[in-house]
């Protein structure tokens, strides 16, 4: 074999292909370790690099988890964003717990990490800023409902806090269980939200 053959057979990645595959092995410690206990010497490894290849990419470990963060919140927060569009209360409330459900089904290892804590001093976006976005979008929609029907608007934020506390915590729990599938989970949240204790449906659907 010539030795422009054995080049062409082992093609070295690029520079944005090796930052690719380097946060994609990244992601996965995280997930896994959470950023405390997650190397920089088990990262190079996984990707079959040098410790100074990473340092290059990401500047170290608080680098490398700032991108791998930013990039799930940016997707989660998309995801909501679409699903917080004005419509009927109850297709919003249905629409954003299958948004979030959805993101928790696709990137289980993404939601891990964006409820961990982010590490001190670290400047990346966290779990607490997609609540925060979201709460806010909510309390707004929310305060036109209660001025409709002769409600306190000024109560609005108290509820939307008390909607997304139910709906992230619901989420976390889903992450491990993953039973009963997404729309059972999301329409038995919606039959509580909706109805409350007192008006429970025996086998609620969703209607979107």
């Amino acid at each position: 074999m010539s030795g422009s053959d054995r080049k062409g057979s082992t093609r070295r990645m690029t520079g944005a292909e090796r930052r690719e595959q380097l946060i994609t092995v990244g992601r996965g410690l995280f997930a896994e370790r959470g950023f405390e206990g997650t190397a920089i010497e088990e990262v190079a490894t996984r990707a079959g690099v040098s410790k100074p290849v990473v340092y290059e990419h990401f500047g170290g470990k608080e680098g490398l988890y700032a991108v791998v963060v930013d990039r799930e919140v940016t997707e989660l927060l998309r995801q909501m964003r679409t699903s917080l569009t004005p419509r009927e209360p109850r297709a919003l409330l249905e629409s954003s717990a299958i948004a979030l459900l959805t993101y928790i089904e696709a990137s289980p290892d993404g939601f891990r990490i964006i409820v961990r804590d982010s590490p001190p001093g670290a400047s990346t976006s966290t779990f607490q800023s997609i609540i925060g976005d979201v709460g806010n979008r909510v309390e707004g929609l929310l305060a036109e409902e209660f001025e409709r029907h002769g409600l306190d608007a000024e109560h609005a934020p108290m509820y939307a806090q008390m909607l997304i506390g139910m709906t992230v915590t619901l989420g976390q729990w889903w992450l491990d269980t993953r039973s009963p599938d997404k729309d059972t989970v999301a329409a038995h949240l919606v039959n509580l939200a909706w109805h409350g204790l007192t008006g429970l449906h025996a086998d609620p659907e969703l209607r979107t």
